[in-house]
């Protein structure tokens, strides 16, 4: 997976289909997208660049807002690994080159049918990285989705996460 995708509670196949109608729009027709066992997640594993995609689709729903009506977050993935804690920190380690030596960051794990410990991840982490930590004004995110067995990591910035809503939103302002 390089996608996951939120939607409400019982729409997970409407966004399903929105999605990979998306992917083949976009130039992906064996785009696979998947509803997990958690409701209202989804997750996508597309040939296309994933940080692309979102950038594609915040501009389509800029051109044509009603266009998007299922898929409601979109967070691209740098990685996929098995949910066990030296995985996730390795993942980690292994992207965090993005940063510049000044630049300040935040961990946050986003959690979901798993038991491994959310405060060992990010010690473990934080330890290991040299930028300072700022949980208010930060430069770059590192988010760890755990969806149970298998979890998404991703270096981004804020603005890289897409709330269809928020556009949707800023579009009326």
């Amino acid at each position: 997976m390089n996608l996951i995708i939120t939607s409400s509670r019982h729409l997970e196949s409407e966004a399903a289909e929105e999605m990979s109608e998306i992917l083949e729009e976009f130039g992906d027709p064996n785009a696979t997208v998947e509803i997990s066992i958690l409701s209202g997640i989804l997750t996508a594993t597309t040939s296309l660049d994933p940080f692309l995609v979102v950038k594609k689709i915040r501009e389509k729903i800029l051109d044509e807002p009603w266009l998007i009506r299922y898929c409601l977050r979109i967070i691209p993935l740098h990685d996929t690994v098995y949910t066990k804690k030296d995985d996730i920190v390795n993942s980690v380690l292994n992207h965090v080159s993005v940063m510049q030596p000044q630049d300040t960051y935040r961990i946050t794990v986003e959690k979901r049918h798993s038991e491994i410990s959310t405060n060992e991840i990010i010690s473990e982490i934080a330890d290991k990285i040299q930028n300072k930590v700022s949980l208010e004004k930060f430069d770059w995110i590192i988010l760890i989705e755990i969806l149970g067995k298998r979890t998404g990591i991703t270096i981004i910035k804020e603005n890289d996460i897409l709330s269809t809503q928020k556009v949707k939103r800023s579009l009326s302002e």
